[in-house]
């Protein structure tokens, strides 16, 4: 069975940093991304970040310049170095992980809070 576990949130005061990272673990073959969304309160999910398996990565516009995707393909693991942190980007975070380009699977999220 697949296992998505985030760590690293916390309570930050803006303008500082975290650094989220989620492992895989389980009988995983095929991964094509992994990447990290985030869902305020009263809000509809949203993308951040993904990495390919061939370390293509893309950034939603409102994280550009101060959020930095990496992964660790040995340990199945991805982190988000997460700098400049302001109020708006409270938010639970969760990891997603696409294998085979026909799965998706999804950690139980990791919430950032950001005080300003």
């Amino acid at each position: 069975q697949v296992q998505l576990v985030e760590s690293g949130g916390g309570l930050v005061q803006a303008g500082g940093s975290l650094n989220l990272s989620c492992a895989a673990s389980g009988n995983i073959f095929g991964i094509n991304a992994m990447g990290w969304y985030r869902q305020a309160p009263g809000k509809q999910r949203e993308f951040v970040a993904i990495i390919t398996s061939r370390d293509t990565v893309n950034y939603a516009d409102s994280v550009t310049g101060r959020f930095t995707i990496s992964r660790i393909n040995a340990k199945n693991t991805v982190s988000l170095q997460m700098n400049s942190l302001e109020p708006e980007d409270t938010a639970r975070y969760y990891c997603k992980m696409i294998v085979r380009n026909t799965m998706d699977y999804w950690g139980q999220g990791t919430q950032v809070t950001v005080s300003s």
